[in-house]
Formats: C-alpha cells, structure tokens, sequence
C-alpha cells in the first residue's frame, strides 16, 4: 500500500535528479524521458517538493524497471552479475533501439504507464531467454 500513497503524492524531484546520476544520464535527458519539464524538475529538486502526476508516475515506472533489471542480475547464475551495476547498464540499455520495439528506444516509451508495461515485458523476456 506504500506504493500507493507513493503514486497519490509523487516523488521527490531530488529522487530523480539521484536516479539520473545513479543511471548515468544527464539530469535533462531524464527529465524530459520521464516527460518533466527541466524547470519544473528542477525547481521541485531544489525546493525539496514532489513530482506528482504523469512525471511522478513515470518515475515510478523507472524504478519499477530497475527493480527488474536488478532482479535478473540477482537471478543470473553467470560469473559476470558479480559487481554488475544493473541501474547503470539499464540507463544505457533504454537509449539503445531494440528490434522488439520496432527500433524504438525503451526511453521512447516511459512517459506512460503502458510504455512503462511494454518495456517490464521485454525486459522479462531478456531474463527467461526468449529475447536477446
């Protein structure tokens, strides 16, 4: 039910000023990903206030998203996912056009809820095998 007040009340803009560092992509480009006006984030960063709405929703979607790259690094039995930085290799992977998408980029996709969906389900399927 966390969640839920979560998505009522939206996320801090300093949240998202973080994830961008976290996910090494220029605070602009997140911003404008998660469809947020640069000022509006940036205020809201600055003022320690919440981003609420679709931005604030989007936001969430994102860090849905790495929960589930993190739990595919978690699961991998390679030798490779130790010390593997899943947020960092989601930031690049969502700029890189994937076939799945028609060429489209997953950052294309994250300002929706249903984007945010079609993007969770390809990356289920980069776990089970069934996408490359």
């Amino acid at each position: 039910m966390q969640i839920v007040e979560i998505e009522r009340q939206g996320v801090f803009g300093s949240f998202i000023k973080d994830l961008s560092k976290r996910m090494e992509i220029p605070s602009s480009r997140i911003f404008a990903i998660l469809g947020i006006p640069k000022a509006t984030a940036e205020k809201k960063a600055t003022a320690g206030e919440r981003v609420a709405g679709r931005g604030g929703q989007a936001a969430i979607g994102m860090v849905k998203l790495l929960g589930i790259a993190e739990e595919i690094v978690a699961n991998s039995t390679a030798s490779e996912a130790q010390g593997f930085d899943a947020t960092k290799w989601l930031g690049q992977w969502i700029e890189r056009p994937q076939p799945a998408l028609g060429g489209r980029k997953p950052a294309d996709l994250l300002d929706t809820p249903t984007g945010v969906d079609v993007v969770a389900r390809l990356l289920g399927s980069i776990e089970s095998g069934a996408y490359q």
